[in-house]
């Protein structure tokens, strides 16, 4: 997928960037894999906001999407490349061989009629899936699990990917796309490829209206509040606002706020950098 620059003939095209959609092959979801959306508008059952700055937007269907992988040493090809508007990259369609068709995270260079097939027995290529002790050092993996059977939580977003670095015991050990290198369990499942969609960082909305159509309402500086709605408001004239912070007085900007005995430190070796 590349980007396209817009002629300026409204102010908002005058700075837009956007995708070009040209590897997406359909614009009409599979009916038996689409679910209704409820929004929140970022209240809770009580009717109480607990997230501020969402609401409105584009009304969506949620495409349900396969994270586990579980459908071992059947083979699948793939039916479609669509654009997914819960998620920045683009899913595929697969139908598998025994009928069954599912949803599956894109990954850069995946084309309409290619088969994949995932298991321990699978050869590491592009749309593959395996456990993370049959995947060679070194390769280039999406779609990660952290605890065995759970689905991938890990590298799902437009253009990132992890890389297999090294195996000690039961663990093998990750460099995540923000840098970090930690241990996740050997018989964790993993996709090998990058997700698509990379140049979707590039893209400019152009204008406010495009957040809206998103479920984007403005974001409220905390330095033009009053002192009575956060820690950083008030003040005659253009204050600064004094040390960056949180609505509810946590410090920003460096401060860290991982807590410091959390268990699964241990299974990190290396910090992301700054």
């Amino acid at each position: 997928m590349a980007v396209r620059r817009f002629k300026p003939v409204t102010p908002g095209t005058r700075f837009r960037v956007g995708g070009d959609y040209s590897d997406v092959t359909t614009n009409v979801p599979e009916k038996s894999l689409v679910t209704s959306i409820k929004k929140s508008g970022g209240r809770n059952n009580s009717g109480k906001m607990t997230m501020r700055y969402l609401g409105g937007g584009h009304k969506k269907s949620y495409r349900l999407i396969d994270f586990k992988r579980d459908k071992n040493n059947i083979p699948a090809t793939v039916a479609t490349i669509e654009y997914d508007p819960n998620r920045s990259a683009r899913i595929a369609l697969v139908n598998y061989a025994d009928g069954e068709k599912r949803y599956i995270i894109a990954p850069e260079g995946l084309k309409v009629g290619m088969k994949i097939i995932s298991g321990e027995a699978s050869a590491p290529e592009v749309g593959n899936a395996l456990p993370l002790k049959n995947i060679p050092l070194g390769s280039i993996i999406h779609n990660i699990e952290l605890n065995p059977g759970q689905g991938a939580i890990i590298a799902r977003s437009a253009g990132t990917y992890a890389q297999l670095s090294a195996r000690d015991g039961k663990y093998a050990i990750i460099k995540m796309p923000s840098g970090e290198t930690r241990m996740i369990l050997a018989t964790c499942m993993a996709t090998i490829g990058t997700v698509s969609n990379s140049e979707k960082a590039n893209e400019v909305l152009g204008k406010a209206g495009r957040n809206r159509w998103l479920g984007r309402r403005p974001r409220v500086r905390g330095v033009a509040m009053n002192p009575v709605d956060h820690p950083m408001g008030g003040g005659e004239g253009r204050s600064s606002g004094g040390h960056p912070r949180s609505r509810k007085g946590l410090l920003a900007k460096g401060f860290k706020t991982r807590d410091k005995k959390k268990s699964s430190d241990r299974y990190i070796i290396e910090r992301r950098k700054k």
